[in-house]
């Protein structure tokens, strides 16, 4: 019996070649989409869990609202993990580290740049699964000026030798190599290259509860609620923070948090990658984001339920012409049971043929996907025990999804009606075809909704007025390493007549960036905290920047170091009124309150992303490691290779780098940007097969009204009267659609939006032009079948079986 399914379904499927090929086709599409998304939310969801105490360890974070600003901070200060570890029985171990940005490495005579450097405490190796590969795999770390290497790190230094006990230069300090480690997991919510020993650094021997800098990690009890411990956490501020705070501020603890909020919480490790809002300054690296998983899961179920649509449907559609086949074996004895099992053997036939071309597309698209993605996904991942378990899931669920209606439908045929070919669906099946045309198309059009947003969005952010013209900007921040020259090197790049202006400041308002702040203070006591730019008297006009009251730095006027810029919003908090210039401020500058005077307010300018609101802004002027370069013409290549020429005559054996500030600030959003492109990707991947779909149903009622379209035309209707004939009903369905549609695309979205301080709005037009592109897209569809069907020679419809 199941060599005759078999058989029979072979046969089934080279002789419909076209209806099969289709349906393979769309089901390969949205299994293979379906897979890659798999993969995509797997590796998601697996960041941090290779650590065999995952589930044990939690990292400290600081959470305050201080006069309406929310600060959030994945760093906490050096002392927070040794008291708590001695506050608290319930904290295991704790351990800590400290990254140093851009490190000189040397050895011999090479110098590097390119390594990640963090100093770690001597316990870290216990609390992170981090294998030692060589060297000392007990306590690699316990001594002052030790340092442990990844095994790629190791072979670019040392190449084929034995790098234990040797000595590494980091930041002119001498360091010995006692261990190497494999590199660092993928899916780690942070890479390093060294670890150096926090033995014998300075800064972690600090005591002070008022800076941070540290990230910083406890190992809890197993089973432990980690909420009962952070709800203590607020009497260790008040315990340690306290004091100090009386001491720097003038405010007790109690007077501070009469008004203001601040503490200490803890984050499940396994939390970190997919769940942190915590500032860019103390984000170790771009994390994910748990919206855009639950995004993805839900177009990755979508597709896969909408190519199962497409089999029944195509499947019911091609019905009619096995209605003889089906009355014949009816009339020869089969069961219906046994029709059933034949036309799910099909289906799984079709299935399985889908699911192995949907494994070569995945080999084909992987590389483009991981490019998209910013992911290493191998194919070897799809031999993991749960992705098998999900292809064979896939297999059979698939299997009776698309297969169980078409085979109770097309089998419940009665055999004087079918041997007839007279059938006529039943208002219940009718609606229920109908009803999954309009699934699908809610999902097309709710994708096509969702893209014009994202691209409304991104038009909005490259056209908003920033305030200030990132175009034609050359950002040297490295230029410190030219030390006592970069005076001298910056009034070589004035003499190129391609250099219209150029700022001595480390301060960019987007991309890699200085990130300054200080303290406002009322009556001598502790008011809030502002951001503060270190600039010369070049930096607003080489920015392009507008001052809208007072005047800029000047040599005319002396030194100005007593003077401050403003921006609009710091009027505005801060109650300055209408006229500020020569009011007063006093603001914290290296330890000590000095008496500033505002001598000008600069036009609000976005110094961070579109994500945040601007907020108040100091400028002070201050000497500030860094260049920026106004170009003007349109050689740019020509003047940074000018540049990199006169940066090679210093001879300071650093390499030259540079960064353009306008694709330092396309690449904020550049999660924004993969996100428009990939919901342009399904939008059109959806659409294809809800097409393929909405084809097998307009094949199927040309079918049924086959002799209809006949008796119209010998009547003298025309093939385009036929056409809209055909297309009205299904043209309703599609505006079914858009009725659940953009109600659901308009909350989606505008929840997406919600992450922007400053965005576009969703207005009417954006709903007319996507209704639009989905009723072209469905009439083109239904118009390349129904003509077809119009076109047909009526003597055929008409002729008597």
């Amino acid at each position: 019996m199941i060599r005759n399914y078999i058989k029979i379904a072979w046969r089934n499927l080279i002789k419909n070649k076209a209806i099969s090929s289709i349906n393979i086709i769309g089901l390969a599409i949205g299994i293979a989409s379906c897979l890659l998304i798999v993969l995509f939310v797997l590796d998601e969801l697996s960041y941090d869990r290779f650590n065999e105490r995952k589930d044990e360890v939690f990292r400290v974070v600081f959470r305050a609202n201080v006069n309406g600003e929310l600060i959030k901070e994945a760093v906490v200060m050096p002392p927070v993990a040794q008291t708590l570890k001695q506050e608290f029985p319930e904290v295991v171990d704790a351990t800590r580290f400290k990254r140093i940005p851009s490190p000189k490495v040397s050895y011999e005579k090479n110098n590097y740049r390119n390594g990640k450097f963090a100093y770690v405490d001597p316990n870290f190796f216990d609390v992170f699964t981090l294998p030692i590969i060589k060297g000392n795999k007990v306590a690699p770390l316990d001594k002052p000026n030790t340092i442990v290497l990844t095994k790629n790190e190791a072979i670019k230094y040392f190449g084929k030798e034995d790098p234990i006990g040797k000595i590494l230069l980091v930041n002119d300090l001498q360091f010995e190599i006692t261990a190497i480690i494999d590199n660092m997991p993928n899916n780690s919510h942070f890479h390093f290259d060294m670890l150096a020993s926090m033995v014998g650094y300075s800064a972690a021997k600090n005591t002070s509860w008022m800076n941070s800098g540290f990230y910083t990690y406890l190992v809890l009890k197993k089973g432990l609620d980690y909420k009962s411990l952070e709800s203590k956490f607020s009497a260790i501020i008040e315990k340690y923070m306290g004091p100090q705070m009386k001491e720097e501020t003038g405010m007790t603890f109690a007077e501070f948090t009469k008004d203001n909020q601040l503490g200490l919480f803890l984050q499940p490790l396994t939390d970190i990658h997919l769940n942190s809002d915590f500032s860019s300054a103390s984000t170790l690296e771009q994390g994910g984001d748990m919206k855009s998983v639950y995004i993805f899961c839900s177009i990755a179920l979508f597709m896969l339920l909408i190519a199962c649509v497409n089999f029944m449907n195509l499947s019911t559609a091609s019905a009619t012409k096995r209605a003889k086949e089906v009355g014949v074996r009816k009339v020869l004895g089969s069961k219906k049971s046994q029709l059933i099992g034949q036309f799910l053997t099909e289906a799984f036939f079709s299935t399985a043929a889908a699911m192995l071309l949907a494994v070569i597309l995945i080999v084909i698209m992987l590389p483009f996907f991981n490019n998209l993605f910013d992911k290493e996904l191998q194919m070897t991942y799809l031999l993991e025990p749960q992705i098998v378990f999900t292809l064979v899931s896939l297999l059979i669920v698939i299997s009776l999804l698309a297969g169980v209606y078409p085979a109770f439908y097309i089998a419940s045929f009665k055999p004087i009606a079918a041997l007839k070919s007279k059938f006529l669906s039943t208002g219940n099946k009718k609606g229920v075809r109908s009803g999954l045309v309009v699934f699908q198309f809610v999902i097309s059009a709710g994708l096509i909704l969702a893209t014009l947003i994202v691209d409304k969005q991104m038009t909005f952010i490259q056209n908003k007025d920033i305030g200030y013209n990132k175009k034609q900007l050359l950002v040297l921040r490295e230029s410190y390493f030219l030390g006592p020259n970069q005076t001298s090197f910056k009034n070589q790049i004035l003499t190129d007549p391609r250099v219209e202006r150029v700022t001595s400041s480390g301060h960019v308002p987007a991309g890699v960036t200085n990130n300054s702040v200080t303290g406002i203070y009322v009556n001598q006591k502790f008011d809030r905290r502002v951001n503060i730019f270190y600039i010369d008297d070049e930096y607003i006009p080489t920015m392009g920047m507008k001052l809208i009251e007072g005047r800029n730095f000047s040599n005319n006027f002396g030194a100005d170091s007593l003077n401050i810029i403003v921006n609009e919003t710091t009027i505005n908090k801060l109650g300055y009124g209408s006229n500020p210039i020569g009011k007063t401020m006093i603001i914290g500058v290296n330890d000590d309150l000095k008496t500033f005077k505002i001598i000008g307010v600069v036009k609000d300018f976005h110094f961070r992303s579109l994500h945040q609101k601007i907020e108040p802004l100091i400028m002070l002027n201050k000497s500030s490691s860094g260049l920026i370069v106004r170009a003007k013409g349109a050689d740019m290549s020509g003047l940074i290779t000018s540049i990199s020429k006169l940066w090679n005559n210093y001879q300071v054996n650093e390499p030259f780098t540079y960064t353009l500030l306008d694709d330092s600030y396309n690449e904020t959003y550049m999660a924004e940007q993969r996100m428009g492109t990939i919901l342009k990707i399904f939008a059109i991947l959806t659409i294809f097969i809800a097409c393929l779909g909405l084809f097998g149903l307009v094949t199927f009622t040309t079918e049924q009204r086959f002799k209809e379209i006949g008796v119209r035309k010998v009547l003298g209707s025309t093939v385009s009267q036929i056409v809209l004939m055909i297309s009205e009903y299904f043209i309703k369905l599609v505006m079914v659609s858009f009725a659940i549609a953009f109600p659901l695309g308009y909350y989606s979205m505008n929840i997406w939006l919600q992450d922007f301080a400053y965005r576009t709005k969703i207005e009417w037009p954006t709903f007319l032009i996507a209704g639009f592109i989905t009723i072209c897209i469905a009439f083109i569809t239904i118009s390349f079948r129904s003509i077809k069907a119009a076109q047909t020679n009526p003597i055929k419809s008409l002729r008597t079986e």
